[in-house]
């Protein structure tokens, strides 16, 4: 297993061994804390921008969730590609440099709080580099082998900047789930794969029954589940993702609907934290917020799950 750590960071158990004890906490969306802190995330590159300009606002953001109660910060890596930074002029050698910038940054702001936490290096979807919302549909017209060689060497970079867990997240479809488990096979680092769904079905249509048995008999998959959903899909996808045996992750949306064409969000959240005891008889284990669930929303989450002190 690869055990780097950024200098001076302990190593910790693994999150695997906490899953099997209780509940484990994530944070919540990191893009609507940096446009509290005052970020402009207009760009196609996202909060990746921010890796290159602003590498302290991330660390504060994930600041402001660790002192919520989060236990696992998932990283800036999520729309942060070698494709996207080429875009912007900025070579491979400086983008794989900021790739790690995403974890240093996680486990810097972990570590303030004195308490357990893990670092989530967040891998998302062929979708998110296009930049046109293409990972709420997937089927990009991509072989599995092509979308192979498009994730892995961010996933290589990823893994040896020593997070816990690699965060395969916001998948839309089958295929891409199968590209990217084969991709962290022999990266020695733990991962959890988490689908965006609608309607009991995998964005691209799928049934979660298949989708979540992909990772059947998968040792490496240390949990699997759904983020970057409404609520109340995922209120029913744990119950499907619980049958595969894996403890359950779970980290949906506000409930709130972006309009992709006024570039704004509308409607009311339906994300309630009360929701939490639901999801833990359900068999979730790895709980917490995606978009437009922010530190408060989170920390009232520490207060329902029954987290230890310290």
């Amino acid at each position: 297993m690869n055990t780097a750590r950024t200098p001076g960071i302990p190593s910790r158990r693994p999150l695997g061994e906490a899953l099997a004890e209780g509940t484990v906490l994530l944070d919540g969306g990191l893009s609507n804390q940096l446009e509290a802190q005052g970020c402009d995330l207009s760009d196609a590159l996202w909060s990746a921008r921010l890796l290159a300009d602003a590498p302290q606002q991330i660390e504060a953001a994930h600041t402001a969730y660790a002192r919520a109660g989060a236990q696992v910060l998932i990283t800036a890596s999520y729309q942060a590609t070698f494709e996207g930074f080429g875009r912007r002029g900025i070579g491979r050698a400086r983008a794989a440099g900021l790739i790690a910038v995403s974890v240093e940054s996680a486990r810097r702001a972990g570590a303030v709080t004195g308490r357990d936490h893990w670092v989530a290096a967040s891998i998302g979807p062929y979708g998110a580099m296009l930049a046109d919302g293409s990972e709420y549909r997937g089927r990009y017209g991509l072989t599995v082998r092509e979308l192979e060689r498009f994730h892995r060497p961010r996933a290589e970079t990823l893994a040896e900047a020593g997070p816990d867990v690699l965060a395969l997240e916001t998948v839309p479809d089958i295929d891409e789930a199968e590209a990217l488990l084969r991709v962290v096979e022999g990266l020695g680092v733990p991962v959890w794969l988490s689908y965006s769904v609608a309607d009991g079905r995998t964005r691209a249509g799928q049934p979660l029954e298949d989708a979540f048995g992909l990772v059947a008999g998968n040792d490496r998959v240390v949990a699997v589940g759904v983020n970057c959903c409404d609520p109340a899909d995922a209120d029913r996808a744990v119950v499907a993702a619980a049958a595969t045996g894996k403890p359950v992750v779970v980290y949906p949306n506000s409930g709130e609907r972006w309009d992709a064409t006024a570039r704004r969000w509308t409607g009311s959240s339906t994300f309630a934290a009360g929701r939490v005891r639901d999801w833990q008889r359900a068999g979730a284990r790895l709980i917490g917020g995606c978009c437009r669930v922010g530190p408060r929303e989170i920390e009232e989450l520490a207060g329902r799950v029954g987290l230890p002190e310290g």
